[in-house]
């Protein structure tokens, strides 16, 4: 494994974690929408990630080194939250709304998360700059 190598993964990292704090975000401004254009409300998106090993046959390190990708964008089949609002437009017949299957608390922890995850690949990414900058150091 060389210093690209670190840089590849860390960038798939980095990029993946993009991916999820979009899908939290949209998580979020849609915790209170009860209709889309489904006709149903909302539904939590979650991405999917996928290891991609850097070399399946070459040392146990390079076999443990892997990249990440994201290969779907799944929506929560959960149940939807029902609360009695019959003055609400979307209300059915008995009086309750149908509301996401977010939950903020939820989606402010999994972003704490996501923004971790971020910051320790870019410490990856400076680490790797950092001993780069060292080693041509030493060469001179």
């Amino acid at each position: 494994m060389n210093i690209l190598d670190t840089l590849r993964i860390s960038a798939s990292g980095m990029s993946a974690q993009r991916v999820r704090l979009q899908a939290i975000s949209s998580n979020i401004a849609n915790a209170r929408s009860t209709s889309t254009q489904e006709g149903e409300p909302y539904r939590r998106k979650m991405p999917v990630f996928k290891a991609i090993t850097h070399d399946p046959f070459g040392s146990q390190v390079d076999r443990n080194m892997a990249r990440v990708e994201v290969v779907d964008i799944k929506k929560s089949q959960a149940d939807f939250r029902q609360v009695f609002d019959p003055a609400h437009p979307d209300a059915d017949e008995e009086g309750y709304v149908r509301y996401p299957n977010v939950d903020i608390l939820y989606e402010m922890v999994d972003m704490m998360t996501t923004s971790r995850s971020y910051e320790a690949n870019t410490s990856a990414v400076e680490t790797t700059y950092q001993l780069a900058n060292l080693a041509l150091e030493i060469v001179k």
